[in-house]
Formats: structure tokens, C-alpha cells, sequence
């Protein structure tokens, strides 16, 4: 039994060609359903919780990627909705599919927007909740998800229904049940690969999506580094066009 980064690194370079290889005609779907939300004024909202949530981040308001985007997160309950902060403190309000509704009221989602949703198990009661109300409300929902392990648990929502169900696309992340990659001797494992493969499934998303905006003519709306020369000014003036649609705080 291998235990080291070396180890790790192996397994992760498989795991990356290989997702990579299978998800790529799922990604392309998904580009063309972001496409079209973009194209009818929409703006691409994304939600994550725990771990999850870096991934949402890795799609709403980080340099190199769309300016149209906007990061919904469990957080907004303290940040928009008046809770109290010791809400945030709870295990278990990931769990709850009550505070999706209200996450959902609070941002600022307009008809054309399309969803993306992450979380590798996609059994949780309140991402699955509030991928419900995005369908009912008629939106178009890219779900990032691993699905091994969402077929291997049980639902945590009380329609039995996982992320994955409820999706127009669904992005395999390709991580194993319980995430971690490595054996050890006593049992067990660790090693988690989720977020990297979902950095990547995301990534290659946009890439497709400013890829089919380019042949079509039209120029990619993208941030630059607020760390370069002239990089604030170019993305304030972007982000105008989407006042008071996109949020950066939190």
C-alpha cells in the first residue's frame, strides 16, 4: 500500500484524464444551456454549501471567468436575510430543506437566468430543495455532482429526490463514495478529490461557453485580475451592465 503525495498525485492525474474524457459531451450540453440563458440577458447563478461552496466561487466572480455570474450561499440567511450569525454554526442547516426558499427569495434571480449547483453527494435536503424551486420556477439547472456516490446514499429531502434528479445536465466529478482516494492500512481512506475535479469540470465549462461566444462573434464578458494594471476599471465597467443582478459581497 502506496501512502504518500506521490501516490495521491497518480490517482488524481487518472482520475482528471478521465473525467475530462467522459464529461466532455455533458460540459459541452452544459455550455449551450449557459449560452443560451447569457444570450437571453440572463445572469448564471451558482450555489454551493460546505466544500461545495468553493466551486460556486470558482464560477461567480473570479478572475479569467464570466462577469454575468452570481454566487448564492447559505451564508446570504446572515448577510441579506437579518439571521443571526450562530445559524452559520449549525451542522445541520445544510441539511435543511426550510432555508432553501428563502436563499432563493433573497437573490436577485431574474426569469432567463440559469442555475448551477454543486455538491458531490447531492442528497442534502437544502441543495435539493432549492434545486426544486429552480425548476418550478422554470429555469435551466446544470447540476456538478458525484454521481457514485449520490446513487450509493440515501436522500436527506423528503421527496426522495437527489440534485442529480432534477438536473437538465448533470457534470460527474467522478469522486469516489465518501471522496477520499487512498487506503490506509487500518482502514479507511483519504485523500479527497472532489473539489479538484469540480474545479476543473467548472473551468471547462467556461471555457466552452466563451469558446461558442467567440465563433459566434460576440466578445466573451470576462474578469481580469484586479491585480493587473487596469483590471478594476475594465470589470467595473462589465459589471455595470449587470447592476444590482450580481453580487460580490460574502
Amino acid at each position: 500500500m502506496d501512502v504518500s503525495a506521490t501516490a495521491y498525485v497518480q490517482k488524481v492525474e487518472r482520475l482528471v484524464h478521465e473525467v475530462a474524457r467522459s464529461q466532455a459531451e455533458a460540459v459541452g450540453e452544459a455550455a449551450s444551456l449557459l449560452c443560451a440563458s447569457l444570450r437571453g440577458g440572463g445572469v448564471i447563478q451558482a450555489f454551493g454549501s460546505g466544500h461545495s461552496e468553493a466551486i460556486a466561487m470558482e464560477i461567480a466572480g473570479r478572475a479569467g471567468g464570466l462577469v454575468p455570474t452570481n454566487r448564492l450561499a447559505l451564508r446570504d440567511l446572515v448577510l441579506y436575510g437579518g439571521e443571526p450569525a450562530s445559524i452559520l454554526g449549525s451542522p445541520e442547516l445544510e441539511r435543511d430543506p426550510t432555508v432553501a426558499r428563502r436563499v432563493f427569495d433573497l437573490a436577485p434571480v431574474q426569469p432567463p437566468d440559469a442555475f448551477v449547483m454543486i455538491s458531490s453527494s447531492g442528497v442534502n435536503g437544502s441543495v435539493v430543495e432549492l434545486a426544486s424551486i429552480v425548476k418550478e420556477r422554470g429555469h435551466r439547472l446544470v447540476a456538478l455532482t458525484s454521481v457514485q456516490h449520490s446513487t450509493e446514499m440515501k436522500s436527506r429531502h423528503p421527496s426522495g429526490l437527489k440534485l442529480l434528479d432534477l438536473a437538465d445536465v448533470v457534470l460527474d466529478n467522478g469522486a469516489p463514495y465518501g471522496d477520499a482516494i487512498i487506503g490506509l492500512p487500518g482502514g479507511g481512506t483519504f485523500g479527497a478529490v472532489s473539489t479538484i475535479t469540480s474545479a476543473l469540470l467548472a473551468q471547462m465549462t467556461v471555457a466552452e461557453v466563451v469558446r461558442r461566444l467567440l465563433e459566434a462573434g460576440e466578445a466573451p464578458p470576462i474578469y481580469r485580475s484586479s491585480n493587473v494594471v487596469g483590471g478594476d476599471e475594465h470589470n467595473r465597467a462589465l459589471e455595470a451592465r449587470y447592476a444590482g443582478r450580481i453580487r460580490r459581497g460574502g
